[in-house]
């Protein structure tokens, strides 16, 4: 197993620190990578860190991350979340644990957002707690 956590990004996180910055802060996805990364070192673990607005290359990605044995991955899929029946069964058709991440608490949103096909097959969800979200899900991918 390798000591790689794959971070992967759906649709339109490319956006954050600038769109709704009232719902998911003003930290950019480069800063949580900044986040990450440091985190990371401090428990012997390194970041792959990527995000897509595609469906597909997430699915890619997730397989690669079970092709290469990563310790985790920790996939933020944004809209693709409530959605994507492709990375639902991309998630279950890989070994390593895959741990939800959300900055917002989708429960506490629109009716829409209630419903996670990535919950489904997931580990875990951690949600709500803004790009602290991405470091609680790290911490907890470094135990298991």
């Amino acid at each position: 197993m390798s000591n790689a956590v794959y971070v992967l990004n759906g649709p339109n996180l490319n956006l954050l620190g600038t769109r709704e910055p009232e719902i998911y802060g003003t930290t950019t996805l480069d800063d949580i990578g900044a986040l990450l990364t440091e985190r990371a070192a401090e428990l012997g673990l390194t970041i792959e860190m990527r995000q897509s607005n595609h469906e597909g290359l997430l699915v890619d990605w997730i397989q690669e991350a079970g092709a290469a044995g990563a310790k985790a991955v920790l996939l933020n899929a944004g809209a693709f979340t409530h959605t994507s029946v492709a990375l639902h069964d991309a998630i279950k058709s890989v070994k390593g644990p895959v741990i939800e991440v959300h900055l917002s608490n989708p429960h506490a949103r629109e009716d829409f957002r209630h419903k996670s096909y990535v919950g489904m097959a997931a580990k875990a969800t951690i949600a709500g707690f803004g790009a602290r979200s991405y470091v609680l899900a790290l911490d907890a991918a470094a135990t298991l």
